[in-house]
């Protein structure tokens, strides 16, 4: 083959630092061959002519070789060099180089891509689509239990200066698996001869790669922490979420779900709204169409219901003018009950467990409700329609309030049971469900109460 023919010369070349004969020579041969003379000389030739290489090149050359040469090389190499070299890879071929490193290499690697390729990187090795892997950063500082108090500190003037926190540092052993975490102010109150590992507690709390964001915001908020390590299923430390990743993470989570609770439902592709100042028309079109579309035929049956009553409805037409208070007050109140359901289930203050009670808590505050709200109809009807009227809207009054209220506590209840989000709980689903029956049970109560009062 030409690369046999080739390959002393090349070397001889490199021997002699004639690096553009070098570099001319080798662009012509195919990636692959250039890989395996790369693998076929000795220890320092090998980063010299990759070097030498120009960087695309270079970079299609780097994912031809084994994972063992290029760890080998990865070590070697400098930052920078590191960084146009991952830069360069296409996509595919840095999640193959990712995935085979050891976990300390792995880390380097995060901390020198790019933030778009970082993005990018995250996504490609799998991690799900709202997980801590997605949020975490590479940039911390790590120390070793057997240094020093004074050693450690010294390793973090010197390398923590691109940490993405310097309130805690973590401890791990040979292979990178965690074992504490340790307060900076812990360290530097401590006696400088002693070890680090003499004042660690081993009280560390740590979240899988693969872990909901949420339970990491609800986590951040349980221990008061600014950070939490981030480790694979081995227990290495990858990388750590902060506080400020997380509440961002905590306000997009408020938005989705004050959006479903409004029926503006997502497109797959839009990603979420976060500022309606900066969305096109045609994705908030999108988002909002296809509930209003569902939400009309939903309130069909209103229509129906009230035709059933044509005959009670001539003969007492002022029904017909507390009929829009009676199914707004059930909407409204259905709508708080199931925003309050929604939030309590969102903040973990309430679990699924719960359910049987606040079902009874919810129908003694949705009877008072209802109650107070018959009484004042009740005054306002007996004034304008007489008596009759107003024990029909009073009646009518007290049963939708208490229905609409149950029936928006008990759906985000319903949903999360059958492993949906609460928070599809809808206002205007809640409020189309309290118009069809606040029209069957006000026009059934007033057909008994008028026909045979």
């Amino acid at each position: 083959m030409l690369k046999e023919l080739l390959t002393p010369e090349i070397v001889q070349l490199i021997r002699e630092r004639q690096w553009t004969d070098m570099r001319d020579a080798l662009i012509i041969w195919p990636p692959a061959e250039v890989a395996d003379l790369i693998q076929s000389i000795d220890e320092p030739a090998r980063v010299l002519l990759l070097r030498f290489l120009p960087r695309q090149y270079s970079a299609e050359v780097f994912s031809e070789l084994t994972p063992g040469l290029q760890d080998d090389l990865l070590r070697e190499l400098s930052n920078h060099e590191v960084r146009g070299l991952l830069s360069d890879l296409s996509p595919d071929d840095r999640i193959a180089l990712i995935e085979e490193m050891p976990a300390e290499v792995t880390r380097r690697l995060f901390g020198l891509l790019s933030p778009e390729d970082l993005r990018e990187t995250r996504q490609m090795l799998g991690y799900p689509e709202e997980s801590v892997g997605r949020v975490m950063t590479p940039n911390f500082v790590d120390i070793r239990a057997e240094m020093t108090v004074d050693e450690a500190l010294l390793y973090i003037r010197e390398h923590g200066g691109s940490s993405e926190t310097i309130n805690v540092v973590y401890v791990v052993d040979e292979v990178g698996i965690l074992l504490d975490e340790i307060p900076l102010r812990r360290l530097i109150l401590a006696q400088p001869g002693k070890t680090v590992g003499s004042i660690m507690d081993r009280s560390v709390v740590s979240l899988s790669g693969y872990s909901d964001q949420e339970e990491a915001v609800a986590m951040i908020k349980k221990y008061n922490y600014l950070a939490l390590p981030v480790v694979d299923s081995t227990g290495v430390l990858l990388g750590i979420v902060t506080i400020d990743d997380l509440m961002d993470v905590a306000e997009a989570e408020v938005t989705e779900d004050f959006q479903k609770l409004g029926a503006v439902g997502a497109e797959p592709d839009d990603g979420p709204i976060l500022s309606i100042r900066e969305a096109a028309v045609s994705v908030l079109f999108r988002r909002r169409i296809g509930w209003l579309v569902l939400l009309v035929f939903a309130n069909i049956p209103a229509g129906f219901g009230m035709s059933f009553f044509t005959d009670i409805i001539e003969a007492t037409v002022a029904l017909v003018f507390f009929l829009p208070v009676l199914i707004g007050s059930g909407g409204n109140a259905g709508s708080q009950s199931a925003t309050l359901i929604v939030r309590a289930l969102a903040t973990g203050s309430i679990k699924l467990a719960d359910a049987r009670r606040m079902f009874t808590k919810e129908l003694l505050v949705s009877l008072l409700l209802g109650l107070t709200m018959g009484a004042a109809i009740f005054c306002v009807a007996s004034a304008k329609a007489g008596v009759t009227v107003a024990v029909v809207a009073a009646l009518s009054m007290a049963l939708i309030v208490l229905g609409s209220s149950m029936v928006g506590m008990l759906l985000p209840f319903i949903l999360q049971k059958f492993g949906r989000d609460p928070a599809t709980a809808s206002a205007p689903l809640i409020t189309s469900i309290a118009d069809v029956g606040g029209v069957l049970v006000y026009f059934s109560i007033a057909s008994r109460i008028i026909r045979f009062g």
